[in-house]
């Protein structure tokens, strides 16, 4: 077992999921109440990342943000931050490819609630923003639990954006998907699988749970 890029991919993971859910939530909030023009242009490419390759995602953010681009040499130059081939590089290119697997959850959550419980809660008086913490937040905890599970999971497993982005750096940029890979290329399959063994049985865990929390939100239905 490589602790290593095992420690490394949960650290990743955990700071992305910090990340993700607040976002999800002012994303999904609107897109669950409210009409506007453009929300299904908005709605698609949030889900991007479900049907767009991530060596494809990971190709655009390395053109983009390389030190030949001038995204890059902008933080370079004023910053002196370098995202390609460095840990919050992996950070950004983790939460660009896991926003549907955190807005999709919350947003059908926020969506479970019934009309009637937002009308009293407005007819007591509350504002939008006490709304969200008192009312809506409470009843959605499903939603957020099961995009928080999704989240940290698919970022633990990630292997296509975080190979373009960050290559294979030990302590940097190796997670433990990159270091299955490395491994597999050296012919070392006893220490593949398992580190292979492990992302199974924890995505085996995650999938029953967010099964599970699926049929809950059901029940508000």
């Amino acid at each position: 077992m490589d602790w290593q890029s095992l420690w490394l991919s949960i650290k990743l993971a955990a700071i992305s999921v910090l990340i993700l859910i607040p976002l999800a939530v002012i994303i999904a909030r609107p897109l669950a109440y409210e009409r506007f023009p453009g929300k299904s242009w908005l709605e698609a490419l949030i889900m991007v990342p479900l049907v767009l390759p991530p060596t494809v995602i990971g190709y655009y953010l390395l053109v983009s943000l390389g030190s030949d681009s001038f995204i890059g040499q902008l933080l370079q130059q004023y910053f002196d931050v370098q995202l390609v081939f460095h840990f919050s590089g992996l950070v950004l290119a983790s939460v660009l490819v896991n926003i549907p697997f955190a807005v999709q959850p919350i947003q059908r959550s926020f969506e479970a609630i019934p009309q009637e419980v937002r009308d009293a809660s407005a007819c007591c008086g509350m504002g939008r923003l006490k709304q969200l913490f008192r009312v809506e937040l409470p009843l959605a905890w499903p939603g957020i639990l099961t995009a928080v599970v999704l989240c940290f999971s698919h970022v633990l497993g990630e292997f296509g954006v975080v190979l373009m982005m960050g290559g294979s750096i030990a302590g940097e940029t190796k997670t433990i998907s990159i270091a299955i890979y490395d491994n597999v290329q050296a012919f070392d399959f006893s220490a593949a699988g398992n580190m292979s063994l492990l992302l199974l049985l924890f995505a085996i865990s995650t999938l029953a749970l967010t099964t599970a929390l699926s049929r809950r939100m059901e029940r508000y239905r």
